[in-house]
């Protein structure tokens, strides 16, 4: 085994670029990928992972106590997947690190050379027992996963049930049945979609032209109230169908008026020659506007409307079968044999008639004695209204079967039915329901309707279940985008492309804080926690659990193992920030959070073997956030050894470019720390700190980190001269903590973690200004105005990791929202102005400003703008107001007009024409 003093690889190198590049790219990776096997929200990308496990498993060549067999067994596998190593130990651990970055290529995850080399070389570095790979919030499993792949054991959990099956699936059923699961999962796939056909053929009729429907185009309607109109709105964002460059279709709409009713609003198609030709929609952020009369309805009485009809997702018919209110088909989509592409049509009455004829049958499916003491279709509640995520309850979606269409219900109910009716299922009986959970999410009232791709989308874009004005319904039977049949093949194609070639994993339903685990178990304890209030897991995976308790009611995974009584999936114990859910006459609160994943940290440091070695994924964006994240870490027992920032998101998404959102996951690599550990002193720790920084921050620029990702990326480096002590004492022996209060002045009061964003922060200023005299501790400034340094601080926490030094000023927005999305959103008031200039969280510039003698409220509202916790930097448009008065600014703003963009708003000092170039 790996002597206990020998330094693990990723304690002392890592290649951060390269697997950062791999990583990012395999978030557009879909077909053959694990991830398409069911949606995890925050899946860590299995490049990371397997880069990180290769150096958190294999010992550094170049450490004096790493064993020589490792080095030789190392010598002789690399040239199977690289040239010759070179005679040093240097040369060796480059080979290795050399390795480590190629195989995070998506492209050789599955190569049996690769694949025989990391096992050998994992093997060579744990040549007496396999090592056992620990990970609490597995989640999706790309942590357990890639440890199977790297021929470790691997041991998940997670609290949700959903997790759980996925785990079940990814770390069990595949690698325990491999091709044998590939076989019959399409057997029984073919079988039931051939049931389900045959049952739900009369529902989504042929056209008399023999062409096939495969997507019904509906939007949700509500009634003018003004007075003399009353005419019915569709709710529609865009008209548009199609926007293939050879194959452009549109709607438009007219009015038809008729003596003695009231207006009609009537739809045509057209191909428009130019996007102008298309007219914008209806409804804006819940205000919607009547086509025939103009007026507009707030979205208070657009609630209303649609809340008397659960969401109004239905359409509404009269005894003889006539629509008369409710959803309206404005398109059909379909597929005409012989003919290739997709054609559209105006809705015809046989449409209408099969949409009433599926809302008579359900009704008597509904009125059937349910099985297994659950209805067919899920009637459970939906969270309350507040929850993170949830807005869909103001528009009258109350249960968890008000996201369907009646149509769409039967759909599902037909196929859980057919599911059901085969009895034992052998060894697709967890792989199959997943798959319908799966296709469940492309078959609600809430999937969009993508006009470049011509096909409905996946309603969990965002992490968070919105209300769709328009949407489209794909026929589940069909064999295009939508249909049950597309939804099997993509998983086939995952299981033949990730193969099963690696060891049999353990999954189960576990509390992180109450682990089975025995003591001194594990030798890598590596897992990615949730976040605060980040992502409302346990509440957006009922949308899930609801139809897989149907598919599984015997099962003991879909249940609350906790709670019989709950009939959803755990909340009490899920460790994350909901303050409308309370526990123990207390609200889930930040308190609450960092109260339990400190818990959470002591058991892994329990179940962890003295000479083994752990890591965390954190991606938080607040110096609060980390503070909370490394106390309970450190009080935990662990010590903090190093942090590599992988980064996970792509550079181009909206929020990258506005703001110091994290494009990293920042790796902390973690050691037991001893019983027995000394006792540190203030004075060297405090001294040791400036260098430790300065080096680490040149370390991470030479390989593209920076900014926001480059700051919290220094934690590592900076805790280890920490937490390695039992505790940190002055010269009057009191102990400095990690946390404090950031406004003192005494070390024992202020807390070590403001003296570490303080060294970030002055070697912030340095690097943007060239020099370490910008400003000392308590403002004293030499040549460096105060502005100039607040505008400085800006400039260098915005930089893009990867070099994208310049973010374009952009609107606020939600974490990860796009402007399309965010033009989806049900807030109450109407779009926004788009506000210039770069802004940063409250706490971030708060943190920073201090040491750096930055008095924030002396510059509120003359250079920066701070609103719901975030600081606006003024553009120097904005900010002419305040120096020149108001005819002033008009002349400031006229010149900044006809200068190219952006060569004034950056510039620090009035004789430079352009922003100073950062270093590195």
């Amino acid at each position: 085994m790996i002597p206990k003093e020998c330094k693990r690889l990723a304690e002392v190198d890592f290649p951060i670029a390269v697997v950062s590049k791999h990583a990012a790219r395999e978030k557009s990776i879909r077909h053959g990928h694990p991830s398409t096997l069911h949606l995890w929200w925050a899946r860590r990308p299995l490049a990371a992972c397997r880069a990180m496990l290769l150096g958190l498993l294999l010992p550094d060549p170049c450490d004096e106590h790493c064993p020589e067999d490792f080095k030789r067994t190392s010598r002789e596998l690399l040239p199977k997947v690289q040239g010759e190593v070179g005679p040093n130990d240097e040369d060796l651990r480059k080979s290795i690190l050399k390795f480590i970055g190629d195989f995070a290529n998506w492209d050789l995850s599955a190569d049996r050379t690769f694949l025989d080399v990391s096992r050998q070389l994992v093997k060579a570095a744990h040549p007496d027992e396999t090592p056992l790979v620990v990970d609490p919030f597995a989640g999706g499993g790309s942590i357990p996963l890639e440890a199977l792949r790297l021929g470790c054991d691997a041991v998940a959990s997670d609290l949700n049930p959903v997790a759980c099956l996925i785990l079940k699936v990814m770390l069990e059923s595949i690698p325990r049945h491999g091709a044998e699961l590939v076989k019959e999962l399409r057997r029984v796939g073919a079988e039931i979609l051939r049931q389900a056909k045959q049952e739900l053929v009369d529902f989504y009729p042929k056209d008399t032209d023999a062409a096939t429907p495969i997507a019904y185009l509906w939007a949700r309607t509500v009634k003018c109230e003004s007075p003399n109109c009353g005419a019915e709105i569709p709710l529609i964002r865009s008209l548009w169908l199609s926007k293939k460059t050879n194959r452009k279709r549109a709607l438009r709409s007219k009015v038809v008026r008729r003596i003695g009713d009231v207006p009609q609003v009537e739809f045509e198609l057209f191909e428009p020659k130019a996007d102008r030709e298309v007219s914008q929609g209806t409804v804006t952020r819940a205000k919607a506007t009547c086509i025939p009369c103009k007026t507009v309805l707030p979205p208070e009485r657009v609630r209303a409307q649609l809340a008397a009809h659960h969401g109004g997702a239905n359409a509404i018919f009269d005894k003889s079968g006539e629509r008369v209110a409710g959803a309206r088909l404005i398109a059909v989509v379909t597929l005409k044999p012989e003919e290739n592409g997709r054609h559209y049509r105006l809705p015809h009455r046989q449409d209408y008639q099969a949409v009433c004829k599926a809302m008579e049958r359900l009704s008597k499916v509904e009125e059937s004695s349910p099985a297994n003491h659950l209805s067919p279709v899920p009637d459970e509640l939906l969270p309350p209204i507040g929850t993170l995520g949830f807005r869909v309850q103001r528009y009258g979606t109350l249960k968890w079967g008000d996201p369907f269409t009646a149509r769409q219900k039967l759909a599902l109910v037909t196929v859980v039915k057919k599911y059901q009716e085969r009895g034992a299922q052998g060894i697709t009986e967890l792989l199959f329901p997943l798959l319908v959970s799966k296709f469940s999410e492309l078959l609600t009232a809430n999937c969009p309707w993508e006009p470049v791709a011509e096909c409905p989308r996946k309603i969990f874009n965002l992490q968070a279940i919105p209300t769709r004005w328009e949407f489209a319904e794909s026929v589940p039977t069909c064999d295009s985008s939508g249909g049950l049949s597309v939804v099997v093949d993509n998983v086939l194609r995952m299981l033949d492309t990730i193969g099963s070639n690696w060891r049999l994993g353990q999954a189960s339903i576990a509390d992180a804080t109450d682990s089975l685990m025995p003591d001194a178990s594990c030798d890598l304890w590596f897992t990615d926690p949730p976040y605060y209030d980040a992502i409302p897991y346990s509440d957006l995976s009922d949308f899930f659990f609801v139809w897989l308790k149907r598919m599984l009611p015997e099962h003991p995974l879909v249940r609350d193992p906790f709670d019989r009584t709950n009939v959803l999936t755990p909340k009490a114990r899920e460790i994350v920030q909901d303050e409308t859910k309370i526990v123990d006459s207390q609200r889930k609160d930040r308190n609450f959070f960092e109260r339990e994943m400190g818990r959470s940290f002591q058991q892994g440091r329990r179940v962890l073997k003295n000479d083994g070695i752990g890591c965390v994924v954190f991606a938080h964006k607040t110096t609060e956030g980390w503070e909370a994240l490394l106390s309970g870490m450190i009080h935990g027992g662990w010590v903090i050894t190093t942090s590599w920032p992988i980064a996970t998101e792509q550079q181009h998404r909206p929020r990258a470019r506005e703001s110091a959102a994290l494009a990293t996951s920042v790796h902390l690599v973690c050691r037991p720390r001893p019983d027995d550990a000394p006792i540190g002193d203030w004075g060297e720790v405090v001294r040791e700190l400036p260098k430790r920084v300065g080096d680490w921050i040149e370390r991470l620029q030479s390989e593209g980190i920076r900014g926001a990702d480059l700051v919290f990326a220094c934690i590592g480096p900076a805790l280890e001269i920490y937490s390695k002590y039992s505790r940190v004492i002055d010269a009057e022996d009191r102990e400095i903590p990690l946390g404090g209060d950031p406004e003192a002045t005494e070390p024992h009061k202020r807390g070590y973690l403001a003296y570490v964003w303080e060294a970030v922060g002055k070697a912030a200023l340095e690097q943007v200004l060239g020099t370490a005299e910008a400003t000392t501790r308590n403002g004293a400034a030499g040549a460096i105005e105060e502005d100039a340094r607040l505008t400085a601080l800006f400039l260098w926490t915005l930089q893009s990791t990867n070099g994208e030094n310049s973010p374009s000023p952009s609107p606020i927005k939600g974490e990860g929202m796009t402007e399309e999305e965010d033009e989806e959103s049900d807030e109450d008031e109407g779009p926004k102005k788009k506000k210039k200039g770069l802004t940063l969280v409250f706490d971030v510039v708060r943190r920073f400003a201090q040491p750096l003698g930055i008095h924030l409220d002396s510059w509120e509202d003359r250079i920066i703008e701070t609103e719901k916790g975030i600081v606006r930097l003024l553009p120097v448009g904005e900010r002419g107001a305040q120096l020149f008065g108001q005819d002033g600014a008009d002349l400031v703003a006229d010149r900044l007009e006809r200068e190219p963009a952006g060569t004034l708003q950056l510039t620090l000092f009035a004789e430079r024409t352009e922003a100073p170039r950062v270093k590195g």
